[in-house]
């Protein structure tokens, strides 16, 4: 059985361009599909937050719509409520990258508001990337590698294979010309190799210990890929 850390978000808004804060959190599918799947494989999981503060869910990710209907909405509402983890969180300060087998990261705009400039969390980021351990991080959680600096100030995941969430998808979501700034294009900026796929379709690229996911729909897919690193 292996140890594995979810590094989530602690802010339940994210600032938009015009100084209003859109509601958001973490989006429900991309903490349910990896949790079931390594639950189902018998590991432990640990959640973190900024402070140790109990992570609040995207209201959107469990919408009728985004779930391919109400039975689906009330199937992930029932999921999310059965992660126990998620209501005792551990403080991110706390976390000791030796303790765990693998570390993830789920997205939601949250991420983009504070794991984005959080040095503790790009220190965890940098050295888990460096140790050779799994490392698996989906849709927005990429914004937490933008605080992952090294001591020239050059970013550690500069050179690496990443998939995230698109400036396609997020102008196709409606909030593309609303934001302070686009992830794919802060991730460029920063000397990551960004994998572009279709927009809302899975696609999860692996580059060696580094698993990203595009979107919601490409977390189950990572998480195979995770157990397949921790196998």
């Amino acid at each position: 059985m292996s140890k594995i850390l979810f590094v989530m978000t602690g802010v339940d808004y994210w600032t938009l361009a015009d100084g209003t804060k859109h509601p958001t959190g973490f989006w429900a599918e991309e903490v349910i599909a990896p949790y079931e799947a390594l639950k189902a494989a018998g590991h432990e999981v640990v959640v973190a937050t900024p402070g140790g503060v109990v992570p609040t869910v995207d209201a959107g990710s469990l919408s009728p719509e985004v779930n391919g209907g109400q039975d689906g909405a009330d199937k992930a509402a029932a999921a999310l409520a059965s992660i126990s983890e998620i209501q005792n969180p551990i403080k991110l300060e706390d976390a000791r990258p030796a303790e765990y087998d693998a570390v993830f990261y789920p997205g939601g705009h949250g991420p983009m508001e504070d794991l984005a400039v959080n040095a503790v969390s790009g220190r965890l980021l940098a050295d888990t990337l460096r140790s050779g351990k799994p490392l698996a991080v989906v849709c927005h959680g990429p914004a937490a590698l933008l605080a992952a600096t090294d001591a020239d100030g050059s970013n550690a995941f500069a050179g690496r294979k990443v998939a995230a969430f698109t400036n396609a998808e997020e102008m196709q979501a409606g909030l593309g010309g609303k934001a302070k700034w686009l992830l794919e294009t802060r991730l460029v900026e920063a000397g990551v190799d960004v994998q572009v796929g279709e927009p809302w379709a899975p696609h999860v690229v692996v580059d060696g210990n580094l698993v990203t996911g595009q979107n919601p729909s490409s977390s189950a897919p990572l998480a195979v890929e995770l157990l397949k690193k921790l196998a």
